[in-house]
């Protein structure tokens, strides 16, 4: 698995711990980028939580890298943006942390979150 070097140090794996739960949920993600769309073939989650998800997909990404991502789950549409925090190449998955999200957003993102686990 590929992090940043900064992952390493014990204070920042302290603060890396989740502060959302995650769930397992699997739907399409498009990229909207025309080069990402074009490149990420089969994009589609394996969990998601209110701060971010484990996204399958063949393209490479480099950890810190920002992507905009557009996705329906639960029937509630998203464009949010996000970081890439972790590449597992094995198994063609990145971590994808959410950023500048709005409340409307992130409350949606939780109600959905909620949404699996019943």
């Amino acid at each position: 698995m590929k992090t940043s070097e900064a992952a390493e140090s014990p204070a920042v794996l302290h603060s890396n711990r989740r502060a959302h739960e995650r769930v397992t949920a699997t739907f399409d993600v498009r990229f909207q980028e025309a080069q990402d769309a074009a490149r990420a073939l089969r994009a589609y989650s394996l969990n998601l939580s209110a701060g971010g998800l484990c996204l399958r997909t063949r393209r490479s990404y480099d950890v810190g890298s920002r992507v905009r991502l557009q996705m329906t789950v639960s029937g509630e549409d998203f464009d949010l943006e996000g970081i890439i925090s972790w590449v597992r190449d094995d198994a063609e998955a990145i971590g994808v942390r959410f950023v500048d999200v709005t409340e409307a957003d992130q409350a949606r993102l939780q109600r959905v979150v909620g949404s699996f686990k019943r």
